[in-house]
């Protein structure tokens, strides 16, 4: 049987670990490879690393780290930032890395989101959106880190990249990210009425409870966050965490109605 995903989401910025609230300010939070250690040892399900440099400064993904990162995970690991040929995500697989992520670049050249999926399987394909709300309603999609405005219509692109061959939505809300206050259901519901493939939600998780309420209204669906799994309590602290197994599986039961 299927189940929900429960995603850490860490993001890298000069090969440190950072987090930040509405794209903005990184916080230096620590060594990414410590996190993706403990993760290990928590049974994560799956673990997004995403460079929030690359694409912005036109730099190279940073294969020394990938590789250095897809070593130690023992789960399956995505990676995105910077990857804009064929080439560089075949490069990227063969260290170790079982999806990509693309954001900026198939926005603006959709035709590699098929050019990556004919060669690797559209199953390795993942497509992150960041979304916005619109000062008069709706959503807009944003790119380079939130700092270009596109005037694209997100919910119209996600169909167009599952089209051209992606196997995986990622919607991000810019809006809600690092604020901990619960994922922006509405939006959710929108891109869920939109998207049949897999579906991952992104941006304000700050507690269990989050988590638990948008796999029950919406079943089977990647729950993905970066606080919540980095910080701790009110002050939050730096604390790398995740639910242990029992509790994560007894969660995933009461929102499914397992028990």
């Amino acid at each position: 049987m299927l189940r929900p995903r429960i995603i850490p989401c860490l993001l890298v910025s000069n090969r440190g670990l950072v987090k930040t609230v509405n794209f903005k300010d990184p916080k230096y939070v620590g060594d990414p490879i410590n996190a993706v250690r403990i993760f290990n040892e928590k049974e994560a399900d799956e673990l997004t690393i995403l460079d929030i440099d690359a694409s912005r400064l036109n730099k190279e993904p940073d294969y020394k780290s990938i590789e250095y990162w897809a070593s130690e995970c023992r789960m399956p690991l995505c990676y995105g930032g910077g990857i804009k040929t064929v080439e560089q995500a075949q490069t990227i697989f063969s260290l170790g890395v079982e999806k990509i992520s693309l954001s900026s670049e198939a926005i603006q050249n959709p035709k590699i989101i098929t050019k990556i999926a004919e060669r690797v399987g559209n199953q390795s394909v993942v497509i992150v959106l960041d979304v916005k709300k619109k000062l008069f309603g709706g959503y807009e999609l944003l790119t380079n880190n939130a700092t270009k405005s596109t005037k694209i219509n997100p919910f119209d692109f996600a169909e167009e990249a599952i089209k051209l061959g992606a196997g995986e939505i990622v919607i991000n809300s810019i809006d809600m990210d690092g604020t901990m206050k619960g994922y922006d259901l509405e939006l959710v519901k929108k891109i869920r009425s939109k998207v049949s493939t897999p579906l991952t939600i992104l941006g304000g998780a700050g507690n269990l409870d989050h988590i638990e309420n948008l796999v029950k209204e919406f079943g089977i669906i990647g729950a993905s966050a970066g606080s919540l799994f980095v910080f701790k309590g009110v002050y939050r602290a730096v604390l790398i965490n995740y639910p242990d197994p029992m509790v994560k599986d007894n969660m995933v039961k009461r929102a499914l109605g397992l028990n």
